[in-house]
């Protein structure tokens, strides 16, 4: 091939090349990111199973978004999303254990509701913990039930305690 085709067919794949650049940078612009603090024990390996078995949306309309943080994830829009950390202190025994069936199985949850109208829910009886916040914002238009759907992601660590 002349070496004026091989410069124009590699001035066109350069142009082609920037083309797509210009679409695809747009696009990752649009991505959001919320912002996470790693739980103490985020690099614990039991936690990468939990991970990969998160659903890609909670209650039917939240979308699962990126993080900037091991070992988590969210849900929805920054400012009022749902987020998970796995990794956190497995708490003690408490009253407030319940425990929430779903067709996945059954997770034993310390459930805790704010003052401020945040709920908090920490795996009972699981190491490592694992532990979903879920802010006001959200619970005004939806139940906190969509937590049993965290269950098949959860029991990849197996359970050694039940509430009592």
């Amino acid at each position: 091939m002349p070496r004026r085709a091989r410069a124009l067919m590699s001035s066109r794949a350069a142009a082609r090349a920037v083309a797509l650049g210009a679409l695809v940078l747009p696009l990752a612009a649009c991505a959001t990111t919320i912002g996470a603090t790693p739980a103490e024990d985020a690099a614990n390996p039991d936690c990468a199973p939990v991970m990969l078995a998160l659903p890609d949306v909670l209650a039917g309309d939240l979308d699962k978004a990126k993080t900037n943080a091991q070992a988590t994830a969210a849900w929805g829009e920054p400012g009022a999303a749902v987020t998970l950390r796995c990794g956190v202190t497995p708490p003690g025994p408490s009253p407030d254990c319940q425990r929430v069936e779903s067709p996945a199985g059954a997770v034993d949850w310390i459930v805790e509701a704010g003052e401020d109208g945040t709920w908090r829910f920490t795996t009972y009886g699981r190491e490592p913990a694992v532990e979903v916040v879920v802010p006001p914002s959200v619970t005004e238009d939806h139940s906190t039930s969509f937590v049993g759907d965290l269950a098949q992601a959860v029991s990849n660590v197996p359970p050694t305690a039940q509430c009592t």
